[in-house]
């Protein structure tokens, strides 16, 4: 027995913690164009982004006032689907709307 015990103390010995990093987050971001509605743009933050209505505006007034506006940080993956899925949303909705990601420094 104290053999098998050995063997099971190695394989489920505590990962070295300092090994372990954070993935890094990357920042998804809308872009303003002339065409986009503001309805839609507040939808999508809404809907994709998990927004409430008074965040979703407020970015919503970023992205029209400024030319760009933070619909959220995540991981990579996660930031790429939502882009994706804006884009396939826009694209369903005759809209240009540009969604990008750039790395969270």
């Amino acid at each position: 027995m104290a053999k098998e015990d050995s063997i099971l103390q190695d394989k489920t010995s505590p990962i070295d913690r300092e090994a372990l990093q954070e993935p890094p987050l990357f920042k998804v971001l809308l872009h303003n164009d002339d065409y986009t509605t503001m309805d839609f743009v507040i939808m999508v933050l809404v809907t994709v982004f998990g927004k409430n209505s008074d965040e979703a505006t407020r970015i919503m007034l970023n992205v029209h006032h400024q030319g760009i506006g933070l619909a959220g940080v995540y991981t990579r993956e996660v930031a790429e689907t939502k882009v994706a899925t804006v884009h396939r949303l826009a694209r369903r909705h005759q809209f240009p709307l540009k969604c990008t990601l750039e790395k969270d420094c």
